[in-house]
């Protein structure tokens, strides 16, 4: 078994769970993704894009191909070779940044920033996501966006399982669940089995409520958030997929 203190930053992590976290699945629900965003905020190219916490470029080089302005970030540097060699192979003119997103900023640069994935709240210390929530603030032109999707607390309550199991591209996915500090945080144990390998890996991070990130996001600077159930623009209530925010600066 493999106990990462900081599982975040090991890259072997990341490798290994690409085909399951970045699955059929997940490849074909970008295109749809980014139609959706698109339509909710009413995007045209060529605004220029943050793609923070990136991961294998596919949201990037959807918004590009679509005439965007976009720039990639992500600490994972065997991500950023692979959405590389992909944008050079489509003549996609994509800025890549390895970079930890508690690091980047780019002052007053963006029309709009991503977060989508819950690539937020791995951090231990609160203190680092608001870290992260100034940076992509600062990053913001007078007037941009910042969008963010991820597993809500509420909607977790509502569909909460202890175990789980998922097969993609001939690996299956074992998950524990353990819901700890007053709903504060979650802790996952990973078990991936390709054939006769297997993997073991311990994930976990911060949940937040929808009031709970909103009142974060207005006390590190932004002016005005609104909720929603989806990228499509859905209520956020009892039926909500996801907990989306569009931050306005």
């Amino acid at each position: 078994m493999k106990e990462l203190k900081a599982w975040h930053e090991d890259d072997q992590f990341w490798e290994k769970v690409s085909p399951i976290v970045f699955g059929q699945q997940c490849r074909q629900s970008t295109a749809p993704q980014i139609n959706q965003i698109t339509v909710l905020l009413g995007l045209k190219p060529p605004m220029t894009v943050l793609d923070l916490c990136c991961g294998l470029g596919r949201h990037s080089m959807e918004l590009a191909r679509r005439g965007f302005t976009v720039t990639g970030v992500d600490r994972t540097a065997v991500y950023l070779e692979k959405a590389k060699k992909q944008a050079n192979a489509e003549n996609l003119p994509i800025e890549f940044i390895q970079e930890d997103m508690r690091k980047f900023c780019r002052p007053d640069t963006f029309d709009l920033v991503l977060n989508f994935y819950t690539s937020f709240g791995y951090f231990e210390n609160p203190a680092e996501d608001r870290r992260v929530i100034v940076n992509m603030e600062k990053s913001l032109k007078q007037g941009g966006r910042l969008v963010m999707d991820m597993a809500g607390k509420e909607i977790l309550a509502r569909i909460f399982r202890e175990r789980d199991w998922h097969e993609d591209d001939g690996v299956i996915w074992l998950e524990e669940r353990k819901v700890s500090k007053d709903w504060t945080w979650i802790d996952s144990r990973w078990i991936l089995l390709r054939g006769d390998k297997r993997d073991e890996f311990r994930v976990s991070h911060r949940l937040y409520s929808a009031a709970e990130l909103a009142a974060l996001l207005k006390d590190c600077g932004f002016r005005s958030v609104d909720i929603y159930g989806n990228l499509a623009g859905a209520p956020y209530d009892q039926n909500a997929e996801r907990l989306v925010v569009v931050a306005h600066k």
